[in-house]
C-alpha cells in the first residue's frame, strides 16, 4: 500500500557524478503562469482515469542558459504529489525563495507525483503538467533533474488513452514496449534540452519476480541500455544514471556481503546492482535510495547509529562501480508512527546528511513530503497553504551553501559523543544527537546546545 503522507511504506516487500563541471542552471523567460490539476495526497498517485481524449503537445518553455556553477550543488529535493505549484501566489513567492536562495538540484518524475501522463496514446503526448513543474524549477534556481518514470498504460498492457493510477508504481513496461518507453524518453529530452541530467526509472518498480524471489535485474538492464542509447542520441551532453535501486535491509544477519551494527543489507538488492554495473551499456553516475530503518526493528542500534549504514553503502557502491559518482535519489530516516518532534527529526536528517559528505555522495535528493492542506507536514520546507519556511529548508540551504560536491569536508572532534560535527575550511555545522542540554568544547571553542540544536558557525575567520 502507498502511504499518504509521502514516504514509503517500509513494511512491504522491497520494490523493485566526477560530473563533468558546469552544470548549467535554468532561468525562466517571465509571463508562464503557475496552474494546479487535481491531486490525490498519495506519494504522487492519482486517482480515476483519463479521458482518451487527444491532447496537444505544448511548447517547451522558454528558458535562457545562466553562468555556470563553480560547484555540483549536491543537495536538492524531489518534488511529490503537491508542491509551490499547488499554492497561492503568496505561497508560491514563499517556496522559491526557499527552494532557490541557494542553488539546489531539483528533479521531477515525467508521470505520477504530480505529473499526469505525458503519451496517454502512442504519439499523442501531454507535457503541460511537465511543463508546469519545469516552470517552478526554473523559476526558483534548480539545476533541473528528470526520473524517467513512470510508463504509459498502453506499454504496460493496458488500454491507449486512459490511466489507471492505482497501477502507476507498481508496473513495469511490457518487454515489447521497451523501444516506446526509450523513444518518449528521448522524446523528453527534446522537449527540456536544458535538462543534462536523468535518473532511468524508480526503485526497480515491477520488476521483481516472485516465481524466483529475486529482483530482476536483466529485464530492468535490458530497459536501462535502451534509454541510456536513446537519450546519448539525443545529445551527448547529457548524462544518465540508474539502476535507482531500494538498499533495504534487516536487524538480522542473513547471508549477505554488507552488513553492520546497523544491519544487513538484502543480498538479492547487491547482486541486482552487481548485475547492472557489470552489464549496463553506460551510465554517467550511480543511483541507488534507502532508508536507516531495518524491515524489522526499525533504527538499530538507535536513531543516530543507523544514519552509519548510508556511509558504509555508499562506500561499498563506489568500490564495486569503480567509483562511479554515487547519487541518492531517496533516503528515509524516521520509522513510522513515530513520535518524533520537528526538531529531532530535522537533527536526525542533519546527521544523515553528514554521512552522505563524510562518504563521497555526490548527490543527494530529499523527497519532499509537501502536503495539500493547511496543518502540519511533519519535514516540509515551508507550510502548506500558510507560508513560512520549516527547519528541513534551512537545513538543506546550509549543506547546499557549505559543503556542495567539491568542497573538502571533515569530522570535527568533540569533548561530547553526543555532539556531532562535520566541517570545512570556513564552517562548521553541529547537531546535539540528545533530548537535553549539552556543553562541549568542539574545534577548541565551549558551545552549549540545547535538545536536538543544529547550530552553525564560522571558522577561519569566516
Amino acid at each position: 500500500m502507498i502511504p499518504t503522507d509521502g514516504r514509503r511504506s517500509r513494511r512491504r516487500p522491497p520494490w523493485p557524478i566526477a560530473l563533468g563541471a558546469g552544470i548549467l542552471a535554468v532561468v525562466l523567460v517571465a509571463g508562464i503562469m503557475f496552474y494546479a490539476a487535481g491531486r490525490t495526497r498519495e506519494r504522487g498517485a492519482f486517482q480515476g482515469s483519463e479521458p482518451a481524449t487527444p491532447v496537444a503537445t505544448t511548447p517547451a518553455p522558454a528558458l535562457a542558459a545562466p553562468p555556470t556553477l563553480d560547484d555540483w550543488p549536491r543537495w536538492g529535493v524531489t518534488h511529490t504529489q503537491y508542491s509551490a505549484d499547488n499554492e497561492s501566489y503568496g505561497v508560491v513567492d514563499q517556496a522559491k525563495g526557499i527552494l532557490g536562495r541557494v542553488p539546489m538540484l531539483q528533479n521531477q518524475h515525467i508521470m505520477g507525483w504530480g505529473v499526469g501522463n505525458p503519451e496517454p496514446s502512442p504519439g499523442q503526448f501531454n507535457f503541460r503538467d511537465l511543463d508546469r513543474r519545469l516552470t517552478l524549477m526554473a523559476s526558483s534556481r534548480a539545476v533541473p533533474v528528470i526520473t524517467l518514470c513512470c510508463a504509459p498504460d498502453w506499454m504496460k498492457g493496458g488500454p491507449a488513452g486512459r490511466t489507471d493510477w492505482s497501477k502507476n508504481h507498481t508496473v513495469a513496461p511490457e518487454r515489447e514496449h521497451f523501444d516506446d518507453y526509450a523513444k518518449l524518453a528521448a522524446r523528453v529530452a527534446k522537449q527540456y534540452p536544458t535538462v543534462k541530467h536523468y535518473m532511468v526509472w524508480n526503485e526497480f518498480k515491477g520488476f521483481w519476480d516472485p516465481t524466483t524471489n529475486r529482483w530482476d535485474a536483466e529485464g530492468y538492464t535490458e530497459l536501462y541500455n535502451k534509454v541510456y542509447t536513446a537519450l546519448k542520441d539525443v545529445s551527448g551532453d547529457i548524462q544518465v544514471g540508474g539502476p535507482y535501486m531500494p538498499m533495504e535491509s534487516s536487524s538480522g544477519g542473513g547471508p549477505s556481503e554488507l552488513s553492520g551494527p546497523w544491519g544487513t543489507v538484502d543480498q538479492r538488492a547487491l547482486d541486482a546492482v552487481r548485475y547492472w554495473i557489470e552489464n549496463k551499456k553506460g551510465a554517467d553516475f550511480i543511483v541507488i535510495d534507502g532508508a536507516s530503518m531495518t524491515k524489522d526493528k526499525g533504527n538499530v542500534p538507535d536513531d543516530f547509529g543507523a544514519l552509519a549504514k548510508f556511509g558504509a553503502v555508499t562506500t561499498w557502491v563506489r568500490q564495486q562501480s569503480g567509483d562511479l559518482p554515487v547519487w541518492w535519489a531517496e533516503w528515509y530516516v524516521e520509522p513510522e508512527n513515530s513520535q518524533w518532534s520537528e526538531a529531532q527529526r530535522t537533527a536526525v536528517q542533519a546527521v544523515a546528511l553528514m554521512e552522505f559528505a563524510m562518504s563521497g555522495v555526490t548527490t543527494a535528493l530529499y523527497w519532499n513530503p509537501q502536503a495539500k492542506d493547511e496543518g502540519e507536514c511533519p519535514g516540509c520546507l515551508w507550510a502548506p497553504k500558510a507560508g513560512g519556511e520549516m527547519p528541513m529548508a534551512g537545513l538543506l540551504s546550509g549543506f547546499s551553501r557549505w559543503f556542495p560536491s567539491g568542497a573538502r569536508v571533515q569530522a570535527v572532534p568533540s569533548s561530547e559523543p553526543k555532539v556531532r560535527a562535520l566541517g570545512q575550511e570556513r564552517q562548521i555545522v553541529m547537531v546535539n544527537t540528545s533530548d537535553r542540554d549539552v556543553t562541549a568544547t568542539v574545534d577548541g571553542r565551549q558551545v552549549s546546545l540545547r535538545p536536538y540544536e543544529i547550530k552553525w558557525s564560522g571558522r577561519g575567520g569566516a
